[in-house]
């Protein structure tokens, strides 16, 4: 089933016939992928095709209708629920399904495989799903579910770099030099003797000598030692999903002498 648009709503899996005239009244279709809701959508205004069946309804009106048993039937207090949500009229006089009289049916049209239009022939009991059903010939159609898994991307947390500083203290050895007197002391000699009796033979003098030595002198600069960044990998792991899934059963009723099983697989 499909919107104005052309978009899906859902997939149909089955169809409500009318109780009086059996024409098609109601689809119940399957939405949503991993948490399926069966939503009933009239076929009033439906239009076929081919391969899907168009309604004048958008998702969400869709997505929103009333909440319906599928029991195989709708009451007309159920039928009447659901016409006021999709803003559709209601009319008192109406046909043992609860269906607006002349309204069954309308924009759906029914032809076998051939092309030949079997409206005439769809019995009013006739109900179900299926495609080789009663309505067309002696085969019943079996089918189940199965379970169709993706996957979605979201967000599971952040990660940032983030810098600061902090403050150590470092010890570095440094060697110093430093000046000291030493007093030596020479005798007379042949070779020092003038300059030992070149002045006063008798005085007092004073001699200065001055001293130096290396102090430690510490200075700081900035030097770049690496560069970090960040980046992302995709790391693939396996998890497990369960849900349940139905299957249709098909059992034969009646005197077993009179079948014979032939699988055509």
């Amino acid at each position: 089933m499909v919107d104005p648009a052309g978009d899906k709503l859902g997939t149909i899996d089955a169809i409500y016939l009318d109780d009086e005239t059996g024409q098609p009244e109601w689809a119940l279709v399957y939405t949503g992928l991993f948490t399926a809701k069966t939503t009933f959508v009239p076929l009033v205004q439906a239009q076929d095709l081919g391969d899907s069946v168009q309604v004048p309804y958008d998702k969400q009106q869709v997505t929103d209708a009333p909440s319906m048993k599928a029991d195989g039937s709708l009451s007309q207090d159920e039928e009447a629920h659901l016409y006021r949500h999709y803003g559709l009229d209601y009319s008192e006089h109406r046909s043992d399904s609860g269906l607006p009289t002349g309204t069954a049916g309308q924009g759906i049209d029914r032809h076998d495989r051939d092309g030949d239009d079997v409206s005439d022939e769809v019995p009013d009991s006739a109900v179900g799903r299926d495609t080789s059903g009663p309505t067309t010939d002696q085969a019943m159609t079996r089918s189940e579910e199965e379970l169709q898994v993706g996957t979605q991307t979201r967000e599971r947390g952040r990660a940032r770099l983030r810098k600061y500083v902090t403050t150590e203290t470092q010890t570095v050895t440094v060697p110093v030099q430093r000046e000291e007197v030493r007093v030596e002391r020479e005798p007379i000699t042949d070779a020092n003797l003038e300059d030992a009796t070149s002045g006063p033979a008798i005085s007092e003098e004073e001699h200065e000598v001055t001293l130096h030595e290396e102090t430690p002198v510490v200075e700081k600069r900035v030097v770049p030692r690496e560069r970090v960044r960040m980046d992302t990998e995709t790391v693939t792991d396996e998890r497990q999903v369960s849900e349940e899934v139905r299957q249709e059963q098909i059992e034969v009723d009646g005197d077993q002498d009179q079948f014979r099983s032939q699988d055509h697989r």
